[in-house]
């Protein structure tokens, strides 16, 4: 008779988390403007998919992990043109999408839990993209890199949407015009992708981690030996994954302060 494994941090868990994080990384570092429609600088990734699969799959906490560790992908990839003040916001508004949904999931592990909690992420991600943007990032940028001079600004989104935009107005067009449609697109694409697959990645996990469980913990009896199999496998897993993600700091940081 198999036993259930109620560990929380499996071998497999914590090398799925790698899996989807290091991909994440990967799409969020390749992001791409859609100039017809938007000022350049807001690009456009896929790195919401891996996440938001990864929550549905392995839970909101897996999630949370691998959006942070996508966030060290990123840097290490393409570095940070914001003094990672771009990253940590796009670090709060990808948990923001990601953590309801995965929350509201969990106790709701349905086709109508998963529709729910995918609103429910998409309304705070989308709602704290505009807060963001308004009260941090345009700001930011305003003044660190144009010295408070708004034509920098005002001019890519004149070429887009006409001479109504002025310093005045920019945040008319600029909030609602293009940051709320652009993350509401970024979040239903990310929707679209993940409801018809979750499921069975979630099914094929399953699968690889009663593989790879020790043999002693697939059978009644021993639990001695698979207590002691599982805790090594874990420990091995966590120091290899610990020693990456202190490699990825360790990189971010020179790649800062050395490029």
């Amino acid at each position: 008779m198999e036993r259930k494994n109620t560990l929380f941090f499996t071998p497999t868990r914590i090398a799925v988390i790698a899996l989807f994080a290091a991909l994440a990384g990967v799409l969020y570092a390749f992001g791409f403007p859609i100039n017809v429609a938007f000022p350049f600088w807001l690009e456009l990734n896929f790195s919401d998919i891996p996440a938001l699969i990864g929550t549905f799959v392995l839970g909101p906490l897996s999630g949370g992990i691998i959006v942070f560790v996508k966030i060290l992908v990123k840097l290490i990839i393409k570095g940070t043109s914001t003094v990672f003040v771009g990253e940590l916001a796009d670090l709060i508004i990808g948990l923001a999408f990601i953590v309801p949904a995965g929350l509201i999931y969990k106790k709701h592990r349905t086709f109508k839990g998963a529709l729910d909690g995918m609103g429910v992420g998409t309304f705070f991600s989308v709602a704290l993209s505009v807060l963001a943007n308004w009260l941090v990032l345009v700001p930011f940028y305003l003044h660190l890199f144009f010295q408070d001079d708004w034509n920098n600004l005002v001019a890519p989104m004149q070429a887009l949407f006409g001479d109504g935009v002025t310093k005045e107005t920019f945040y008319n067009f600029y909030l609602w015009i293009s940051v709320l449609p652009f993350n509401v697109m970024r979040c239903l694409i990310a929707v679209l992708v993940t409801l018809p697959i979750y499921k069975r990645i979630s099914m094929l996990i399953n699968r690889m981690n009663e593989r790879f469980m020790p043999r002693s913990c697939r059978t009644e009896g021993g639990d001695a030996e698979c207590g002691a199999a599982v805790k090594k496998r874990i420990i091995i897993t966590v120091a290899i994954c610990s020693g990456v993600v202190l490699l990825l700091v360790g990189g971010v940081l020179l790649r800062y302060f050395l490029g």
